[in-house]
């Protein structure tokens, strides 16, 4: 009996258990069906559109980069279509292995894989990232035989920026390279990080950057279907993108061309001007490099040449190396002379071949001296005595007002970054550089664009352009017109400056000076037989000291230690086209080598005539050559006796 009943007891706990176990299954049921039916009804809406997210991406699309062109339309920059190696990374997990894999179909430089690996870090791992750029016919088809066994592997045609010259007018076109972290974040900081999505190259130099606002474009998207693995499935939409404009620059690739192989290899810049709109027609730095090789990431080795070479290639002399002027600052101080009554056009002097200030003797290029000299004469001999003495009179501080307005140690605000300030003294620049007070002995020098003087050749040609205008300065730009593809091109408008008051005689003084330093003086070798009339000056720059009981023999200075050669001009005469500055480095006298190109220049600018002497000189492509006559005219400078001390 006991037993019965304890059976009984213990089936009904066993019922209990079991109809507690079903409560909580039919509960469990319960609170599932509720929740599905709140996620399934209730939020369905919006597990949806989260579900369409995961579904659709948005893939960037790039635009196409704006060409640049030369005034006459010759293209200086282009965009050409190559084959890349790219991976896909969200299409497999083993990268290392799949890049070792490709290896052994194409050869894969370290260099290639580390900019991979970078790319990858700032990469959403939906877009293909290029590994091996500008694949070869033979690589493409290897690449292409073996796909099938090479998931997430693909050939894509891009395009690549490249600089058809080359070497040719580098400093002024400058390169693009890969965006870079510091890029990154100053894009994001001026909130135009977003018009770089899918983009990988920014300007880095010269009009490149400058203007990368306009070559750049916007960029379009695609909206994409991916798998779940993020494998994009089909194109759903797409937004083109803008591309970029095309942009026509001042310089004329001819002048460029010359000028460029005019120099021979030899250090020196030159800089060309329209006077009447500061047009810029020619901006020569040399020696120069090959912008092709920052595209893609240039290499260690070319990197290191470029860096090593004492003739540094690199640096844009005309835009920032600052030289003194030499005899070239002699038509200006002329002009501040009668500009503030320290001299008439008559007054003389009697140069001895020295100006004598205390124990210390200024010492005149001409040993003997020019004998009786007035102002214009002191232009076309280049008397240092002259402006020795004029600069003594006027003070430093008389000197730098009225220079001032010129642009000299000014930036001219040229269209280009990075431009050099350069020196112009002033008793308040030396306190405030040295913490020292000016001192009188100091002065002379300045008269004759030595001392502390220091100017680009950018800015001694704007100087020259204001000079053949009148006196009404004009803002330099080497941008001409833009224009996007579809639009209407639009055209850039002079830009004029404060103009500076000078009476027309003395203006008509100074450029008759100029005139007959061509016809007469120092430079008139190079310019007999001129089909045109030029006011010019040459100009030497001393690079070191000579003791004052010594004499300057350029077979016993070391060739970097030697003069520059400076020449400036502007022709014609009468009715200006053209300005220009040019700087030959330890050329030495400046009708030995700076005229000559200038030269060369003018000739082929006003009368499109080619130095009789071409040989080896080569047109940009698309330039006609029959256009072009020669110049029966030598341009041999003038015989000048070994170690003869003729700096002017």
């Amino acid at each position: 009996m006991i037993e019965i009943d304890q059976a009984v007891a213990e089936l009904s706990r066993i019922r209990r258990r079991l109809l507690l176990c079903a409560a909580l299954v039919v509960g469990a049921c319960v609170v599932l069906g509720g929740r599905l039916a709140y996620l399934q009804i209730l939020r369905h809406d919006d597990f949806r559109a989260q579900a369409e997210d995961n579904r659709i991406a948005l893939v960037p699309v790039a635009p196409t980069r704006g060409m640049i062109l030369d005034r006459n339309g010759v293209l200086l920059a282009e965009n050409i279509a190559y084959y890349t190696l790219e991976l896909a990374p969200s299409r497999f997990s083993r990268i290392e292995e799949t890049v070792a894999e490709l290896a052994g179909l194409v050869e894969i430089a370290p260099r290639e894989v580390r900019r991979f690996r970078r790319l990858l870090e700032d990469s959403r791992r939906l877009e293909p990232l290029p590994i091996k750029s500008r694949l070869t016919d033979e690589e493409v088809a290897r690449i292409a035989a073996q796909r099938y066994r090479l998931p997430g592997v693909e050939i894509r045609a891009r395009l690549f920026r490249s600089y058809p010259h080359g070497e040719l007018a580098a400093h002024v076109i400058g390169h693009i390279g890969r965006i870079s972290p510091d890029d990154r974040k100053r894009l994001d900081e001026a909130g135009t990080l977003s018009r770089y999505l899918g983009s990988t190259h920014i300007g880095k130099a010269g009009i490149e950057l400058s203007y990368e606002r306009l070559l750049h474009g916007k960029p379009g998207y695609e909206e994409v279907e991916v798998s779940a693995a993020g494998k994009v499935m089909r194109t759903l939409s797409r937004n083109p993108p803008v591309s970029g404009a095309n942009v026509s620059l001042t310089i004329d690739i001819r002048l460029q061309a010359l000028a460029e192989q005019l120099f021979n290899g030899r250090r020196g810049a030159l800089v060309a001007i329209e006077p009447s709109t500061g047009e810029v027609l020619a901006f020569v730095s040399q020696p120069s490099f090959d912008p092709n090789l920052f595209v893609d990431g240039i290499d260690p080795q070319s990197w290191q040449a470029l860096n090593d070479d004492p003739d540094k290639p690199l640096l844009n002399r005309a835009l920032r190396g600052t030289y003194p002027p030499g005899s070239t600052y002699k038509p200006f101080m002329a002009l501040a002379a009668l500009e503030s009554g320290m001299r008439r056009p008559g007054d003389t002097i009697f140069d001895p071949g020295y100006f004598q200030l205390g124990e210390h003797r200024f010492r005149d290029s001409r040993p003997e001296g020019h004998g009786p000299v007035d102002l214009h004469k002191s232009i076309v001999v280049s008397s240092d005595t002259y402006y020795y003495k004029l600069a003594y009179d006027m003070g430093v501080d008389r000197i730098y007002a009225f220079m001032k307005p010129w642009g000299f140690g000014q930036r001219t605000g040229i269209d280009l970054e990075h431009e050099a300030t350069g020196v112009l003294p002033s008793s308040e620049w030396k306190l405030r550089r040295f913490k020292q007070k000016w001192f009188p002995g100091e002065t002379p020098s300045i008269g004759i664009g030595q001392g502390y003087n220091a100017f680009t050749m950018l800015q001694l040609a704007h100087a020259e352009a204001t000079l053949a205008n009148g006196g009404q300065p004009m803002r330099p730009r080497l941008l001409r017109s833009a224009q996007v593809p579809g639009e209407s091109p639009e055209t850039v408008q002079p830009e004029a400056g404060e103009p500076i008051a000078l009476k027309p005689a003395h203006l008509k003084l100074v450029t008759q000076a100029m005139v007959d330093v061509n016809r007469f003086g120092t430079s008139r070798v190079v310019f007999a037989g001129a089909d045109y009339p030029v006011a010019g000056k040459t100009g030497t720059a001393q690079v070191i000291g000579i003791k004052q009981n010594e004499k300057y023999d350029v077979r016993r200075v070391a060739e970097r230690n030697r003069d520059h050669s400076l020449y400036t001009a502007f022709a014609p005469a009468g009715a200006p086209r053209i300005a220009l500055a040019v700087i030959v480095e330890n050329g030495g006298f400046g009708a030995q080598a700076a005229a000559p190109i200038a030269r060369a220049i003018l000739d082929l600018h006003l009368t499109g005539k080619l130095p009789a002497d071409k040989a080896g000189f080569r047109l940009p492509p698309g330039i006609d050559e029959s256009e072009l006559r020669d110049v029966p005219a030598s341009l041999e400078p003038e015989a000048v006796a070994p170690g003869e001390d003729t700096r002017q």
